[in-house]
């Protein structure tokens, strides 16, 4: 292989990487939400880190687009989640009268 393709090869990996790294540090931010979201956002959070950190992966490691694919599925899971919760929280607030209500002083 030529220097150029080499240069290639390490400017897409550095890149790859770069992306998983960021896709990485908007999952953590969920964190503070898994209580919220039940035992299918905690699977998919942990599962994505723990797949991300693990050495076996399905392509080799300086590749990262399965990294950053499991990592971007879990940002869709955990942002579902947590559009759906929030939809039943607020079907669950009681709701006010709008229009209040005249008090007439009595003589």
């Amino acid at each position: 292989m030529s220097r150029e393709a080499w240069i290639l090869v390490g400017v897409v990996a550095v890149a790859t990487l770069v992306g998983a790294v960021l896709l990485a540090i908007r999952v953590i931010r969920t964190r503070r939400l898994l209580g919220t979201l039940g035992v299918s956002g905690k699977v998919a959070f942990y599962g994505a880190l723990v797949y991300t950190v693990l050495p076996v992966d399905l392509l080799p490691d300086p590749i990262y687009l399965d990294d950053m694919g499991v990592l971007a599925v879990a940002l869709v899971v955990l942002g579902r989640l947590l559009r759906r919760r929030r939809a039943t929280a607020a079907a669950e607030v009681p709701r006010t009268p709008t229009t209040p209500t005249s008090h007439r002083p009595t003589r």
